[in-house]
């Protein structure tokens, strides 16, 4: 094999891998729980991939940068885990997304539940 055709080979491969990288991120922005929420508190949360799943990290607030739930799902239904800050819990949770809104439930024993609206920002 001549210099060229492995220089062509690396190209090719190289940029198969560009588009393939660039399917899958377009394809992970796509799904409508990805982008900047407003909470029920008034603060901010990103919601992006992460590791197959879908982590929601504060944005803004006492505890701005702190994970505060993963979840998985597609087409604008998703469940996981939801955690209240504040007191240091975690929940199961569940997610709704429809247009600009966004209906979170967090339940305890799947018997005590708080559902909160966000708004997409």
């Amino acid at each position: 094999m001549t210099f060229i055709a492995s220089k062509r080979i690396a190209f090719t491969l190289a940029a198969i891998g560009l588009t393939f990288s660039g399917a899958i991120s377009g394809a992970s922005a796509a799904e409508p729980v990805v982008g900047n929420w407003k909470t029920a508190s008034g603060e901010t949360a990103k919601i992006a991939a992460c590791g197959g799943a879908y982590c929601i990290t504060l944005a803004t607030g006492k505890f701005k940068g702190k994970q505060i739930g993963r979840m998985s799902g597609t087409g604008g239904s998703y469940s996981g885990e939801i955690m209240d800050p504040a007191a240091d819990k975690t929940y199961s949770g569940s997610a709704e997304v429809s247009g600009s809104a966004m209906k979170l439930t967090g339940c305890a024993l799947k018997v005590f539940c708080k559902t909160q609206n966000w708004s997409k920002q």
